[in-house]
């Protein structure tokens, strides 16, 4: 997943209203999301990674949810190193805190390749890489995080926060597709305010748009999870097809906290 954006207890209603695209190479094998009863985890709902067991983001019946973005840097090379959708995927599986877990990762974090990770359950959440191995406490805001640290100013996260900010400032219920349509954006950033993070300029400028698309490797999936004050979970899903605009299929799934 290659960026999120989330509004964090500044709705009267919902605790959190997050949204996100997960971007990968389209030849990596992925299940869309559901509950892993096939895992022994009814009470699991996450996509999964086929090729090496992890997830990207799930959330639980209790609302503790986690999800992960790489870190984006050549420079840093890791020897053989764990998968980073293992994160989230442990963090889901544990009933402790999210900073206890936190303290944990922290141990082992330099064998992963970069990354970050939101990590919650009921009552904080928090940010953490380990690029600069520090957990943040988030207040409640407007956030978001791409492939670099927490709320970096890239041209399409300040996007997808603008947006999100203007969708949930309007007065009525929250619109799911109003959410999914700051996903879709295909738009690439100009020259002068692509972000340098040590990639050719063709790449860079292919993926400094909210939707990427290119022919080995785009958006895979969007995701809008909302958590009501009141306990509610609803994740919704579209997955993507590489030859296709148009989302193949949406998967809507609730839980109760």
């Amino acid at each position: 997943m290659c960026l999120i954006t989330f509004a964090y207890k500044v709705h009267p209603e919902y605790r959190l209203i997050l949204a996100s695209n997960r971007d990968e190479f389209y030849s990596r094998p992925t299940r869309k999301a559901q509950h892993w009863f096939q895992e022994g985890f009814p009470n699991l709902i996450a996509g999964k990674d086929l090729e090496a067991g992890g997830t990207w983001m799930g959330v639980t019946e209790n609302a503790r949810w986690a999800a992960l973005t790489n870190y984006r840097d050549p420079k840093w090379q890791v020897l053989d190193p764990p998968s980073r959708g293992q994160i989230v995927l442990n963090y889901l599986k544990k009933s402790g805190s999210s900073i206890e877990f936190i303290k944990e990762l922290d141990l082992d974090a330099s064998h992963y390749a970069g990354f970050n990770v939101l990590i919650a359950d009921s009552k904080e959440l928090y940010h953490y890489s380990n690029y600069n191995q520090i957990a943040t406490l988030i207040k409640p805001g407007i956030h978001g995080v791409s492939n670099a640290l927490l709320d970096t100013p890239w041209p399409k996260l300040d996007k997808a926060k603008s947006d999100l900010e203007q969708v949930i400032s309007r007065k009525g219920p929250i619109k799911k597709e109003e959410i999914f349509d700051i996903l879709a954006n295909p738009t690439q950033a100009s020259d002068n305010d692509l972000p340098e993070t040590g990639i050719p300029y063709e790449w860079e400028k292919a993926v400094s748009s909210i939707f990427i698309k290119t022919e080995t490797y785009g958006t895979r999936c969007s995701t809008v999870l909302l958590i009501k004050n009141n306990g509610e979970v609803e994740l919704t899903e579209r997955r993507f097809t590489p030859d296709s605009d148009e989302f193949l299929e949406e998967n809507t799934y609730s839980l109760q906290s």
